[in-house]
């Protein structure tokens, strides 16, 4: 069975408009936004609550954990009860674990917050994924999850920037206002934007049995499978990149923390250019070819950062990097597209899925950047490289179960 997307004569079901793109790209940002916009507010809070910055690393695992955990839920709770209730109710828990956060005294009141964001948040990001494949199929689709994609690079690459600003001007817990307020807006937005998209007759039965059965045929059917684990693989050196490279561009070449947060920013622009190609070079060539060169593109930039000095200058190291996030940006939208077109009925499920792996595979990089006994942008190199080479021989296998 070929994908929707491998077929050029696939239409939309529906056209693909700015307002369903905003609030699309909203929904996968506010997910990324949150998760690492306290980082340059780490010394505040841990001065304000009395705790070390390792102490407070505990607010991004516990995050991370939960976000993680709770995709697996949300998806067949979607599946049976539609979109509009998951989001909406998460994005209200959201704003209640923000409030938690926000008024927190003490650091396990603080964990409990970021918990509670967690669970509400990750309705957003994952049904971002599902919503997409309720109302594109094809190259629309493809298009569709571009511009989202764009918006969940943005969201990480100017969250530090902006924790940053707000840290510094209005204290750590305006980041907690902003981020209440965007959820905020956004519910709105999507009440009056979209609403449901996933109709009653398409909804799946829910019992903790069929829902298990579910993802074990996802789990071993190879044509989610295979992409859902190369993509998930080549977004985790994205993650990586993140936990390296304080390191790298702090301790080793010296930029402040603004610098660094106005480097971040900059990356995002050479995300949103491999973004807008994307579609545009899979109507030409095909998605599957795409997918291919942007995964060996991607892991050429690990491979140059692998091959160079443990201290590259600015200039090498940013070469690697745009060589990298061009080669993700190219292949993380149609990967993602390839992997949910042919689960139309069980996004939901789906989406969830593909999101935990993801999940999975950042913890797993995240924290191999930050134990492997090599200078830091080896280790990234490394990562980059490996998890690089891996996705691309399991994109390829998944291309010759379509032939």
């Amino acid at each position: 069975m070929t994908t929707a997307l491998a077929n050029d004569a696939t239409q939309a079901l529906k056209p693909l408009t700015g307002r369903i793109v905003a609030l699309l790209a909203g929904l996968a940002a506010i997910g990324m936004l949150s998760t690492n916009i306290i980082l340059p507010a780490f010394p505040m809070i841990g001065e304000d609550l009395g705790v070390s910055a390792r102490e407070l690393g505990l607010t991004l695992s516990s995050f991370f954990i939960t976000f993680a955990l709770g995709q697996l839920i949300v998806g067949p709770l979607a599946d049976r009860y539609g979109r509009q209730k998951l989001v909406l109710g998460g994005l209200l828990v959201f704003v209640v674990g923000t409030v938690i956060g926000g008024l927190a005294t003490h650091l396990d009141v603080l964990i409990a917050g970021r918990v509670v964001q967690a669970l509400g948040v990750c309705a957003a990001s994952v049904l971002s994924r599902a919503i997409a494949r309720d109302l594109f199929e094809g190259e629309t689709l493809a298009r569709a999850l571009s511009l989202t994609m764009i918006a969940t690079a943005a969201a990480p690459g100017f969250s530090p920037l902006a924790g940053s600003l707000l840290s510094a001007t209005l204290g750590w817990r305006a980041i907690f206002i902003l981020v209440g307020l965007a959820a905020v807006a956004l519910a709105l937005f999507y009440i009056r934007g979209l609403g449901e998209t996933h109709p009653a007759d398409r909804r799946a039965p829910l019992s903790v049995m069929s829902v298990v059965r579910a993802y074990r045929r996802l789990a071993l059917d190879k044509r989610f499978i295979l992409p859902a684990v190369s993509m998930s693989l080549l977004i985790s050196g994205l993650f990586a990149s993140f936990a390296a490279a304080p390191a790298i561009l702090m301790k080793g070449i010296g930029l402040t923390s603004l610098q660094t947060g106005l480097y971040f920013a900059a990356t995002v622009f050479v995300v949103f250019a491999a973004g807008m190609a994307a579609p545009r070079l899979a109507h030409r060539h095909g998605p599957r070819i795409i997918t291919i060169l942007g995964i060996a593109c991607a892991m050429a930039g690990g491979g140059l950062l692998l091959a160079g000095p443990a201290d590259p200058s600015l200039g090498r190291y940013a070469l690697s990097m745009v060589t990298f996030l061009w080669g993700m940006g190219l292949a993380n939208p149609l990967g993602t597209a390839i992997t949910m077109g042919p689960f139309g009925k069980e996004a939901g499920m789906a989406s969830a899925l593909l999101g935990f792996i993801s999940m999975g595979a950042a913890a797993l990089t995240t924290w191999l950047a930050s134990v492997l006994p090599f200078a830091p942008v080896t280790a990234l190199g490394g990562i980059q490289a490996v998890t690089c080479l891996i996705a691309l021989v399991l994109f390829v296998l998944r291309g010759s179960l379509a032939k």
